[in-house]
């Protein structure tokens, strides 16, 4: 099932194609790789005007090249959330639109619950999930991430979000490391989130692939899900994972445990402006009761 990201007001994908994507984060235009756009632009002349563009490398990574002058950062929001955002080295901007799908899942179901909500956010980025559970009702939220530049760019989300005297740790850590020593501790989540990266090197250089360690993710994360969780979110970016591989881990670890829940993997996509298109942004998979 797809689920449309349709609510953005500073965000849109002006054209996608040729695997890249023409963007407008409030006002600047930036070109950016997607691998999912395997067909052509739909018009080139568009693309003559952008602010920034990341070009590839062949050996790998890239580099920026600006027209003008950006600021060090600037904000976009989502409905009651703000955002800071900027180009990093990695193409990225601090911030993946598609998930605003996520987060209004999340904040419904927080928001209506009328209990004490308990939120673990494992590879939390920026903070955004982070942010959205936090203005809902959370009543804490543990942001995790290994990199401490990220979890610091998450606390200037939080304060942008008015959100300084909310209880949420932040904490600079491997995550399955951190998992065990929250399950000798007896640590218990009504949420947990999960938006592990599709690939990355450990600390000894040890190379780390999603598919080679989702499911020992999964199913040690959900031993620190309360005796009466209300979600559990996991998002797969890789491209080529099947929804259906993730549907069946997740069932196969929460239905055992709560089997009156529900999983349900959906494709987040995002729409292109001007056209009936939808670009795919990655799967995700929900686990509700």
């Amino acid at each position: 099932m797809e689920t449309v990201t349709s609510f953005w007001q500073d965000y849109e994908i002006i054209d996608a194609g040729n695997r890249d994507k023409l963007e407008r984060w409030q006002d600047v235009i930036l070109v950016r790789p997607d691998p999912q756009a395997i067909w052509q632009p739909t018009d080139d002349r568009r693309w003559q005007k952008y602010d920034g563009i990341y070009h590839r490398s062949d050996r790998g990574g890239g580099s920026w090249q600006f027209n003008r002058q950006l600021p060090g950062y600037w904000t976009v929001s989502y409905r009651d959330l703000v955002f800071k955002v900027t180009p990093t080295n990695f193409k990225h901007t601090g911030l993946f639109p598609e998930q605003a799908a996520n987060w209004d899942w999340l904040s419904d179901l927080i928001r209506n619950s009328h209990r004490d909500i308990r939120v673990l956010n494992m590879f939390g980025y920026t903070g955004a999930a982070t942010v959205s559970a936090a203005k809902a009702g959370a009543k804490e939220v543990v942001h995790l991430d290994a990199a401490k530049g990220m979890v610091n760019w998450a606390r200037e989300n939080a304060q942008l979000n008015g959100l300084e005297d909310h209880f949420i740790r932040y904490i600079v850590d491997d995550a399955m490391k951190f998992v065990k020593r929250e399950q000798r501790r007896d640590s218990h989540y009504e949420v947990l989130i999960m938006d592990p990266p599709s690939y990355g090197r450990g600390p000894n250089g040890e190379v780390w692939k999603l598919e080679d360690k989702l499911e020992e993710l999964i199913s040690e994360a959900v031993k620190l899900l309360s005796d009466q969780p209300l979600a559990f979110l996991v998002n797969c970016y890789t491209t080529g994972f099947s929804a259906i591989a993730l549907d069946n881990i997740m069932k196969k670890y929460l239905l055992s445990r709560f089997p009156e829940g529900k999983v349900n993997t959906v494709e987040l996509t995002l729409p292109i402006s001007d056209s009936s298109m939808l670009l795919p942004c990655g799967i995700s998979g929900r686990f509700e009761i």
